[in-house]
């Protein structure tokens, strides 16, 4: 049986993080839950680190180990190009689609500093949130649908960045059964 061929065992399924720019701050927050199949392994993972000396705030969804490389990388993108946090992201997506290695990683980013934050994935994506008045919000994650949902319907309101990243992320675990309310919160 070829490595293509081969049975998987169950997926680790994804999580919920989810970023809220709001006023001068941003914030993101990310679950705590792992689960193998339709088991919870782990309640309080934390998914949710700070880099670059603090400046960065990132979360990740999909395979640990493949967002613990791809923070790594992202630290030596931001060294690289002097925390230019955009350009660290874009060159960084470039080697994850082109690099064989990276290719073959199962996760997803979503990174902040205190300017600007992007979605980056394998597929060589890197997302800036659209705002308004109100602010911006983005999210990945099984339950990153339903955070956003609530974060984009809790931004007009006279609520803090990380008051609707707290209530969001609580709806977010209500409704999906792959992220708890177990939250780690990071803000600039």
């Amino acid at each position: 049986m070829s490595e293509d061929s081969a049975p998987r065992a169950p997926g680790w399924r994804a999580t919920t993080i989810l970023m809220v720019r709001k006023d001068s701050k941003v914030v993101i927050g990310g679950d705590g839950q792992v689960s193998m199949g339709q088991t919870v392994v782990k309640a309080n993972a934390r998914k949710v680190r700070r880099l670059a000396k603090g400046e960065v705030i990132a979360g990740f969804a999909g395979a640990t180990a493949d967002a613990f490389t791809l923070f790594e990388r992202l630290e030596n993108k931001l060294e690289q190009y002097h925390g230019q946090l955009a350009r660290a992201c874009v060159e960084l997506a470039k080697d994850w689609r082109t690099d064989r290695y990276l290719r073959r990683l199962e996760a997803m980013l979503l990174v902040a500093d205190r300017s600007s934050g992007f979605t980056i994935s394998g597929a060589g994506d890197v997302l800036e949130p659209e705002a308004d008045e109100a602010g911006s919000a983005m999210a990945i994650g099984s339950g990153g649908n339903f955070a956003l949902a609530a974060a984009r319907a809790l931004l007009p309101m006279p609520l803090d960045a990380e008051e609707i990243v707290r209530r969001s992320m609580r709806i977010a675990a209500e409704i999906c059964v792959y992220t708890n309310d177990n939250l780690i919160v990071e803000s600039l």
